[in-house]
């Protein structure tokens, strides 16, 4: 269900167990190839393929395409929300469909900067709701959510998500062809090691002069449709292991 399609008094007479999805993406540069709308149109995919398998479920808010992207802002077209805005922004949407009754909620994330406020979010909600043992609060990442035994494609170079990388320009050669220049001249961009297993803080112009990390070049709309697959049965399986929660344990069903 899309909540934008409903009335209150639809959404009033949903059982409280149902899940909320709140899709949460970017509008920020990928790159010299790719679309500052990459994030957001890849993840509205996701989120239209899980919604029409899951029909009446789930129910998923309007994707929300301003993330956390300060670390892109040397790179005209950017738009971001400082961190903490951020993080006050998603902790509102929780706590309105909180008061609204609802006890089962997700953020899908399509952006990897989203990933720290996210999770500072799941937690701050819970800390503030900590009397409550019936809450479920999320984050998921869609690229993290599939099953890793087995790659979404053969043909695929990377093994990770990157950035405007070979995955997000195959996703987006599937959907929006007229809006991916030519990936073939793009020059691979790896992705590093900076000081780990410590954290090394980073702008995108210390990983990258032109704003990409991975190698786009070989992308095909092929490799695309198998990544959207993949992600979109990865959020499903998520979706689908919220409605099966008995209310109360830790662990989720795959898990038993």
């Amino acid at each position: 269900m899309n909540l934008a399609d409903l009335t209150w008094p639809d959404v009033a007479a949903l059982s409280k167990d149902t899940p909320v999805v709140f899709p949460v993406a970017a509008m920020e540069q990928h790159g010299r190839h790719m679309p500052i709308s990459t994030d957001s149109m890849l993840t509205g995919e996701i989120v239209r393929r899980a919604e029409a398998t899951l029909g009446d479920r789930a129910l998923f808010a309007p994707l929300l395409w301003l993330g956390n992207s300060h670390h892109h802002m040397d790179f005209p077209g950017t738009l971001s929300a400082d961190p903490r805005v951020y993080v006050d922004m998603l902790c509102g949407l929780l706590d309105n469909f909180i008061t609204h009754g609802f006890r089962r909620l997700l953020l899908l994330n399509g952006h990897g900067g989203n990933d720290v406020p996210g999770k500072q979010a799941i937690f701050e909600i819970r800390q503030r709701y900590r009397q409550r043992k019936d809450l479920l609060l999320l984050l998921g990442t869609y690229w993290n959510l599939y099953d890793k035994t087995s790659p979404p494609h053969p043909d695929l170079k990377q093994t990770w998500m990157g950035h405007a990388c070979e995955w997000e320009t195959s996703m987006m050669l599937r959907i929006a062809p007229q809006l991916v220049k030519d990936h073939r001249l793009v020059a691979a961009q790896e992705p590093g090691t900076a000081f780990e297993p410590a954290f090394r803080g980073w702008t995108m112009t210390d990983r990258s002069e032109h704003g990409h990390v991975g190698d786009p070049r070989d992308a095909t709309a092929e490799k695309g449709e198998a990544l959207f697959q993949t992600f979109a049965l990865g959020v499903v399986d998520l979706v689908e292991c919220m409605i099966d929660w008995d209310g109360t344990s830790w662990q989720d069903k795959r898990r038993d």
